[in-house]
């Protein structure tokens, strides 16, 4: 009877910890989702950069293949 007792009184005590990370967890949880939806819409100064950088590549790589084939040069 004393540990059932015990185990009781104890028993909120061993939950309130799973209890607080679950509350935790619900309440955070549409706090991360939106947070990885705008990161996931949203383009960083040095994504734009990177892309910028791959645009001009790409586009240098296609006018010098637009001039070989102007001037009739093999690949």
């Amino acid at each position: 009877m004393l540990l059932r007792s015990l185990l009781l009184l104890s028993l909120p005590l061993l939950l309130g910890g799973c209890l607080a990370s679950a509350a935790k967890t619900i309440i955070t949880a549409p706090i991360k989702a939106t947070g990885a939806v705008i990161d996931a819409t949203t383009t960083s100064q040095d994504e734009a950069d990177r892309n910028r950088g791959r645009a001009a590549r790409k586009a240098e790589e296609q006018a010098e293949k637009d001039r070989r084939e102007a001037q009739g040069e093999p690949r």
